[in-house]
């Protein structure tokens, strides 16, 4: 369990795949897919996706009771509702009420209760562990991002085309892009493109 370890794996339906860290797992949790234009990116189709997720690292959460249909309801409540407050946020817009509403609702339930090994040196989650509990973490991370020290570090990527939103953590504050490899470069090639022109 390495909570601060964040970012994971963004797959296009067109083919093509680029690491993207959103720099906080609820945020990462954000990108599983979405609504409307955004379906084609669904990744949470059955509750077994949503098992596979919470088990992956930063989180690591391996669920010890069986996930239903209205968890992953549930999860996809709550990730549509991270990813309308992040943008909000990052657009220095007044957080969507619904938003607000449904992060706080998914942080009433009681979170993941972190446990010390036998070995002492590291940390897993004590049983049982429930969605419901991962669910409740990401939003309670979600509120602390919103209110803390980063409340101000949510960043669109500067590219025109890419609605991808992060939280910038990094120590200047001067992150522009949803990744270098590929928005980053991107505007790169395109700039000496246009040095060479001139």
């Amino acid at each position: 369990m390495r909570m601060n370890a964040t970012g994971r794996v963004l797959h296009d339906p067109k083919g093509g795949s680029f690491r993207f860290d959103a720099g906080a797992v609820c945020l990462d949790f954000a990108y599983t897919g979405g609504e409307g234009r955004y379906a084609v990116f669904e990744t949470l189709h059955e509750p077994t996706d949503l098992v596979e997720w919470l088990a992956q690292p930063p989180l690591d959460a391996v669920v010890t009771a069986p996930v239903t249909a209205d968890d992953l309801v549930a999860a996809r409540t709550l990730r549509q509702a991270i990813w309308a407050a992040a943008r909000a946020r990052a657009a220095r817009r007044p957080l969507p009420a619904e938003a607000v509403a449904a992060v706080n609702r998914a942080a009433a339930s009681p979170p993941l209760v972190p446990e010390l090994t036998g070995s002492g040196t590291t940390i897993g989650w004590a049983a049982p562990v429930l969605a419901s509990q991962a669910l409740s973490t990401m939003a309670r991370e979600m509120i602390e991002l919103l209110s803390g020290p980063l409340a101000e570090r949510f960043r669109e990527c500067a590219s025109e085309t890419c609605p991808l939103v992060f939280v910038d953590s990094s120590r200047p504050g001067a992150r522009r892009w949803c990744s270098m490899e590929r928005c980053g470069n991107r505007h790169k090639v395109r700039a000496l493109r246009a040095r060479r022109t001139t």
